[in-house]
């Protein structure tokens, strides 16, 4: 297989038994097993579910053109880790017919109503063109960081996260949320590409400013902010992932951790690093015996002690990440393992070869409507990436 990953330090958090070791080399066979029709059913109709709460992602009619459409490269990205370990071309082939359409995405249809082309194009233009050097992926994903950066309000120093630009609806055109920090390692691979610096600019203003804003001095996380358009200074916090404004969501944590650990990689920023170590120290001292996380770290009294499977796995991934750079924090290394190991027992996944999902007891929306316990597309890929980066220390897409 001709490849052009580099490893970007990959490293695991090696440590435990031959049985934990086994554990982990289960779930990823289950990771494989499961990815070869799942990819095939996406190229086949591109239509998927980003969550099912019986694991089907494949039962509803979100199609791949549709504004809430953010999730299907996480069934590319996962088909990518599997013929990266494999090299089953028929891995590569089901992900290659999907080509026209991510085209299609960004040349013709224009995408302009959320800021998640990082989610969609790291993990299928910019990865097909680090394995297998074709040029016309890296067309398709300089294109995409071009739709990505005209999301930037300079006056605010923020990317727009939902609506279309020219859309002035107050409801949407003066947000940023955490999750936005993940899109950002698109611009700079496409600075490095292109050379032009402004895409870098763009990441770093916008990493800045939710490091000054979004991240809260006691090392929890806004999900969202909301900025004044007039004069681009922040104006109030909300939320539209956690269980209150000033509540802990942990999925939202374990994103900034995981993006302020790929901003250090790019930009070398001291602070970048300070941020992620800062937070995965917040994340880890919140959990409990249970080891995977609530839902929210700050939950009323009285209310269901939901998990969340998926802030498990993205934190593992953000954990190794910033191991590369701190290989010496030995608690967070205990954490990530724990972690893993945890997501790796039964009880988080199903083996059911007739289930897309893998991953179980993933928590979508406000914990008290649907999206309990659920399977997420999200939730499959990061524990595949983690599994990945331990076991085979494969550098990561992003």
């Amino acid at each position: 297989m001709k490849t052009n990953m580099e490893s970007n330090g990959a490293t695991g958090v090696k440590g435990g038994s031959a049985e934990g070791e086994e554990l982990r080399r289960r779930a990823y066979r289950l990771c494989v097993l499961k990815t070869g029709p799942n990819i095939k059913r996406l190229a086949d109709k591109p239509q998927s579910c980003a969550w099912a709460e019986d694991g089907d992602y494949f039962a509803c009619k979100e199609g791949f053109f549709e504004i809430g459409n953010w999730t299907s490269s996480f069934f590319t990205g996962m088909a990518l880790l599997a013929w990266r370990e494999t090299e089953d071309e028929y891995f590569l082939k089901q992900v290659l017919r999907l080509a026209p359409h991510y085209r299609e995405k960004v040349f013709t249809r224009h995408l302009d109503t959320h800021h998640d082309l990082g989610f969609l194009y790291s993990l299928y233009s910019v990865a097909l063109y680090k394995l297998t050097g074709d040029k016309q992926h890296r067309e398709t994903g300089l294109r995409a960081a071009e739709v990505l950066s005209q999301r930037f309000n300079p006056k605010g120093n923020f990317i727009r996260a939902w609506g279309r630009m020219d859309d002035p609806d107050p409801a949407t055109s003066g947000m940023a949320i955490i999750d936005c920090l993940m899109n950002l390692p698109l611009l700079h691979w496409a600075a490095q590409e292109s050379g032009q610096a402004r895409f870098r600019d763009i990441a770093l203003r916008h990493a800045d400013t939710t490091l000054r804003v979004l991240v809260r001095p006691d090392d929890s996380v806004y999900h969202a902010y909301r900025f004044d358009l007039a004069t681009g200074r922040p104006a109030r916090g909300d939320t539209y992932g956690g269980c209150a404004v000033e509540s802990h969501w942990a999925r939202g944590t374990a994103w900034a951790i995981y993006g302020f650990a790929l901003s250090y990689r790019y930009a070398r920023d001291p602070r970048y690093l300070e941020a992620s170590l800062r937070l995965a120290r917040k994340f880890n001292a919140s959990l409990d015996g249970e080891i995977v996380p609530l839902w929210d770290f700050r939950l009323p009294a009285g209310q269901e002690a939901i998990r969340d499977a998926s802030a498990a796995a993205i934190a593992v991934c953000g954990l190794q990440e910033l191991l590369k750079h701190r290989p010496g924090e030995e608690d967070l290394a205990k954490a990530a393992r724990r972690l893993l190991g945890r997501l790796c027992s039964e009880d988080y996944l199903d083996f059911n070869e007739s289930c897309p999902g893998v991953q179980r007891r993933g928590q979508v929306g406000d914990g008290k409507g649907t999206g309990k316990n659920a399977y997420t597309s999200w939730g499959d890929y990061f524990l595949m990436e983690a599994l990945a980066t331990e076991l085979f220390q494969f550098g990561s897409f992003w």
